[in-house]
């Protein structure tokens, strides 16, 4: 059986970002994306195309599952109650480096369930869904910033975990 991966993008504000996450995520293989909170939907409720993550994903939106959920909390419970991993990817005092990371195999296969959530661009991910997280990956600065934008990590990231 082959990974089972899920993304999370939780209050995202830039369309520009879904839409780079929604390319990253078909290129690394990603099974579904679910946007919750504010975070922008390619199809708007009334059909309409975001032409903003469009331009961004370069039609990876248009092939990539996705689901527009408003209740983050009750989406981590579903995702837990099917035995997924829930990583989040944020800076923190209890985070790892997201290089040593250790995905779980889902009942002794090689296979991982693996849902990764990303966070608004400026407040990150909110303690109480960070307190849900199996796990806190971080990826170590070395400059003067302090972090990646949400498109960047969510790429590099992606690609240690799951192109192996």
């Amino acid at each position: 059986m082959s990974n089972q991966v899920v993304l999370i993008l939780h209050d995202i504000r830039s369309a520009h970002n879904v839409g780079a996450i929604f390319r990253t995520a078909d290129a690394v293989g990603v099974n579904k994306i679910y946007l919750t909170g504010y975070t922008p939907a390619p199809v708007d409720r009334f059909g309409r195309v975001n032409k903003e993550i469009a331009k961004t994903a370069l039609g990876a939106e248009t092939g990539s599952p996705w689901e527009k959920i408003e209740n983050v909390s009750d989406l981590i419970r579903k995702l837990k109650a099917e035995n997924y991993q829930l990583v989040a990817l944020e800076q923190t005092e209890n985070s790892v480096d997201y290089k040593t990371l250790t995905l779980k195999t889902h009942q002794g296969e090689s296979s991982v369930r693996l849902a990764v959530i990303v966070g608004n661009e400026v407040e990150g991910i909110a303690p109480e869904i960070l307190n849900q997280c199996d796990a806190i990956a971080e990826i170590p600065m070395k400059g003067k910033k302090e972090s990646l934008n949400v498109a960047v990590a969510a790429g590099v990231a992606l690609f240690r975990w799951l192109d192996k």
